[in-house]
């Protein structure tokens, strides 16, 4: 089986993630969207492989918004690839950014949230077998408006967390979550981001450094329960 890991930027690794679907039998293929030298100039052009060589295609986060002109450039056509992924019946995962760029493809759209999220949120969910209450790790300004069709699966008090639409869902949280990777969130740009927006990152950091093996646990659960239920659907 092949798996296409879509990675935006250099200091976005999907971690456990690519970790968990290695250990199911997966051939994950990382392709890099921004390299790490146009991280501030991103308005990069990319071709997107046939998403019909893929048995699972997963886009991940991104420090942009899907409706931010300066990334419209491989937005546009990863927005096109994705919907020509689910109407073939290819299952997709989408975390965060790549959750809202699947709504968006899917005939959802994007807004800016009322409030950014920032650190863990519990989530209320109407199938916990499927997406856990967490609590689950979120970095995000934007929100989706659901897609025609999807079921919504779980919501905090800003957004949806999660919805399922045919063999495709998206997360707004990230289950990729690990010291590593928020420390580089920290390092580029990201602590002065979370204290502009009130939060505090040395206690989150804290947090998730007492807490990374839980929060690894819950991961795999709700991958091994899309892989069941959703991309097997």
């Amino acid at each position: 089986m092949r798996a296409l890991l879509i990675q935006h930027d250099h200091v976005s690794p999907a971690g456990p993630v690519t970790d968990r679907l290695a250990a199911r039998g997966y051939d994950v293929e990382e392709l890099a969207v921004v390299p790490a030298e146009r991280y501030l100039t991103p308005d990069v052009r990319l071709e997107y492989p046939d998403p019909l060589d893929w048995d699972l295609i997963v886009p991940m986060g991104a420090p942009w918004s899907v409706n931010d002109p300066g990334v419209a450039s491989w937005v546009v056509p990863e927005l096109a690839m994705l919907a020509k992924a689910h109407a073939a019946g290819v299952p997709l995962l989408g975390v965060c950014f790549g959750g809202q760029a699947l709504a968006a493809a899917l005939g959802g759209r994007v807004e800016r949230a009322p409030r950014p999220e920032m650190g863990w949120v519990d989530v209320d969910t109407d199938d916990p077998s499927l997406v856990g209450p967490g609590p689950w790790f979120q970095f995000h300004h934007d929100r989706w408006i659901l897609p025609p069709g999807a079921v919504e699966i779980a919501r905090s008090e800003v957004c949806s967390q999660a919805f399922v639409l045919g063999r495709a869902m998206g997360l707004q949280f990230h289950p990729e979550i690990t010291v590593a990777e928020f420390g580089l969130w920290l390092a580029h740009g990201g602590d002065a981001e979370m204290r502009a927006a009130g939060a505090d990152p040395t206690a989150i950091m804290a947090d998730l450094r007492r807490t990374e093996a839980a929060s690894s646990a819950r991961t795999t659960a709700l991958l091994d329960a899309y892989l069941a239920r959703v991309a097997a659907a």
